[in-house]
């Protein structure tokens, strides 16, 4: 550590050879070896940085894959108390759709229009939409070291594009607070995918909450949160509606890593939802408990291989699940006016293989299930098949190149089926 202060005393501008994103994407920095090659560092005349704000600032085990990694940039106070990191990326993505289109720039399976549409049998699409920029400050405070993180994100088609928040959250010690990515969702075992929902069936999704997530040993995490619930129904006219919400989700994982840097790891995740609604002919408030389960991870089997598994299975957790978030399956109308949570399982796995530093393949697969909604009729979405194939070649410091090909099925309670298919190419330039 002293070699580091001494350099960063030394000058005031530090340029390096790189750290692109190859095809071990789960990366931990280790703070004895000093700072990261490609990071470039302006700093005052007295700049001192520990161990652990570097720990802060350049670990990204827990990252998914299409999330940004360390900051290219690095500011430093002149008492060595704050450091400010800035990065993302630019990516542009062109895609084609063939034997069946998705009329949405995802590829969300349950889009897919059944019975076939003719209308909807080919597309071409791009976007820049999920570039992104974020800042990360970590202080030094008598508390311990305050990290704070926001990341944007751009949306919009055909030209209109706009700025949004994507993450927003304050860190100190165990706790986080903010909108970030929810505790039920384990993000390093996401597939590598250049489709950027990923999926059908994966558990994803972003709350404002608050958590506490202490390390009870080397290998062994546990986290628990409070978060912001969020709900959408399928309700009969005149029976029953929507309300807000009164309590929130409470999600949480016990989970052992192992291997190098804790790069290898298993995760068996639980949430307790309480969902809200009111029944217009009696004039009185009701909720059903809704709950899941999920065990998921990735294992790096050697220098070349890693796999990916998801499995998750719950009720009235449509919010957590990519197909159907915003669908209106959290609850849906039964019998006797009565309001129920249906069932949805949902599997995924995949492999990456390593083909050299720069060079890596992977593919995976994904099986997502809804029960007990009958009554919805027979148009009503039962299950989504979903298989990705793709390749990422690094071609330059920092240059990512990424070609794909998506197939999508989904299939309605009366059997009914359709397909899609998608080709995309990707560019993204990381800073």
């Amino acid at each position: 550590m002293q070699k580091i202060v001494q350099s960063l005393m030394a000058t005031a501008v530090m340029i390096g050879g790189g750290m692109t994103a190859t095809a071990q994407h789960q990366r931990e920095f280790d703070v004895e070896s000093g700072l990261p090659e490609r990071v470039l560092v302006l700093t005052g005349d007295s700049a001192k940085m520990g161990n652990e704000m570097m720990a802060i600032l350049y670990d990204t085990k827990d990252l998914h894959f299409q999330d940004p990694g360390a900051p290219r940039f690095l500011f430093l106070d002149r008492e060595g108390n704050t450091a400010l990191g800035i990065g993302g990326y630019v990516e542009g993505v062109v895609s084609y759709d063939f034997c069946g289109a998705i009329d949405d720039y995802g590829f969300p399976t349950f889009d897919i229009p059944v019975p076939y549409n003719p209308s909807l049998r080919n597309k071409f699409g791009a976007s820049a939409n999920h570039s992104t920029i974020f800042l990360q400050l970590v202080r030094r405070t008598r508390l311990g070291l305050l990290s704070a993180y926001v990341q944007t994100n751009f949306t919009g088609n055909n030209g209109a594009y706009g700025v949004t928040v994507k993450q927003a959250y304050v860190k100190l010690g165990y706790v986080t607070a903010g909108l970030t990515r929810s505790t039920f969702q384990d993000g390093p075992s996401g597939l590598p995918t250049i489709e950027y929902a990923g999926p059908s069936g994966a558990i994803s999704c972003k709350n404002v909450l608050l958590q506490y997530a202490p390390n009870l040993s080397r290998h062994v995490k546990v986290a628990v949160s409070v978060e912001n619930p969020s709900a959408s129904y399928t309700t009969l006219s005149g029976e029953n509606e929507e309300i807000n919400q009164r309590v929130p989700d409470i999600p949480a994982y016990i989970q052992y890593s192992w291997g190098k840097g804790g790069g290898s790891h298993i995760r068996l995740s639980g949430i307790v939802r309480n969902l809200s609604y009111r029944n217009l002919e009696t004039g009185k408030n009701h909720f059903v408990t809704g709950y899941g389960v999920q065990l998921s991870g990735l294992a790096n089997l050697n220098n070349f291989v890693t796999l990916y598994y998801q499995g998750a299975y719950g009720k009235g957790i449509a919010r957590y699940v990519n197909d159907l978030s915003g669908e209106g399956y959290d609850l849906i109308y039964g019998e006797g006016g009565k309001m129920t949570a249906p069932g949805t399982l949902s599997l995924v796995g995949g492999a990456q293989v390593n083909i050299n530093k720069n060079l890596f393949v992977s593919s995976g697969y994904c099986l997502n299930r809804v029960y007990n909604q009958e009554a919805l009729g027979g148009d009503a979405y039962r299950r989504a098949n979903y298989a990705v194939v793709n390749a990422f070649y690094t071609f330059a410091e920092d240059f990512q190149l990424g070609v794909e090909y998506v197939h999508g099925i989904r299939r309605n309670m009366n059997g009914e089926s359709n397909s899609a298919n998608r080709i995309e190419a990707m560019m993204k330039f990381s800073f």
